[in-house]
């Protein structure tokens, strides 16, 4: 790749009449002046199917871009280190068969696993994906993993609602009790809520996992799981280790919330006398 071939999801467009212009990573349309530089030899120098020479005009456009940050960096792809490859899944087969081949894409040697058995022999993480909503106390265990230096991510579904909640890895981070507690006191339904939660409960028609919707959830948990692994920086406005996010399964909208750990509760003082 070329040193002035645009970053991606960057382009530069040609209009009729009007000269260039960028559509910027964030899709916004910026004009371009080619001052007495070649519109189209600007364009063969981005696209990165001609050779940079010396031309002072284009240079100075190159640099310009450059300067703006919508040059590729060329980072070298980062390898999932050796240490970190030990992913053990536990839940619905729906759920972990495509995030276990997105895995093993990226570097990672995920190993399907039963609750009981998930933590033997201390991998590098355990991810728990369930088809329905989440019995009161079956994460409870799960939820001391980062204490022990396990890395512990989790999603599960509600009717057409799915929930990927953030990776915790240190002791600290965001459990399941601490999203619930979130979610309880977020809503003024938490009554409703939490019976939802424990059941009992009638429902119609089964809500069926497509496999776009499988894949979008995999997606998610495979890509938080990588940049864990790998130490890339986050990306958007929320860190991970903040970011509950909510996917509506007959749209495939995903939406970010923040949520934060629920401080230990105070022991009640002692009564005088």
């Amino acid at each position: 790749m070329s040193r002035s071939q645009l970053a991606p999801g960057v382009e530069v467009v040609a209009v009729p009449g009007r000269g260039l212009v960028v559509r910027t990573a964030d899709g916004e349309f910026l004009s371009v002046r080619t001052g007495d530089a070649d519109p189209d030899a600007l364009l063969a120098r981005l696209s990165g199917t001609a050779a940079n020479a010396p031309d002072t005009g284009l240079d100075r456009l190159v640099h310009a871009f450059e300067g703006a940050g919508y040059l590729a960096e060329e980072p070298p792809r980062p390898q999932w280190p050796a240490g970190r490859r030990d992913i053990r899944l536990v839940g619905d087969p729906a759920l972990t068969r495509p995030l276990a081949a997105y895995l093993r894409v990226e570097g990672a040697e995920p190993r399907h696993a039963e609750p009981g058995a998930a933590a033997e022999g201390q991998p590098a993480a355990v991810v728990w994906c369930l088809d329905g909503p989440v019995p009161e106390g079956l994460w409870d265990t799960a939820d001391r993993l980062p204490e022990r230096g396990i890395a512990w991510l989790r999603c599960h579904r509600e009717g057409w609602q799915a929930y990927v909640e953030p990776l915790a890895a240190t002791r600290g981070d965001v459990t399941s009790s601490h999203v619930r507690a979130r979610r309880l006191a977020a809503t003024p339904a938490h009554r409703e809520l939490s019976a939802y939660w424990n059941g009992p409960r009638a429902a119609g028609a089964p809500v069926r996992l497509t496999a776009p919707a499988a894949g979008l959830l995999a997606a998610l948990l495979c890509d938080d799981l990588t940049r864990w692994a790998t130490g890339v920086p986050d990306t958007g406005p929320i860190p991970a280790r903040r970011r509950l996010r909510r996917i509506d399964l007959r749209t495939l909208t995903v939406t970010e919330h923040p949520v934060l750990p629920v401080p230990d509760v105070a022991p009640m003082p002692g009564k005088a006398g």
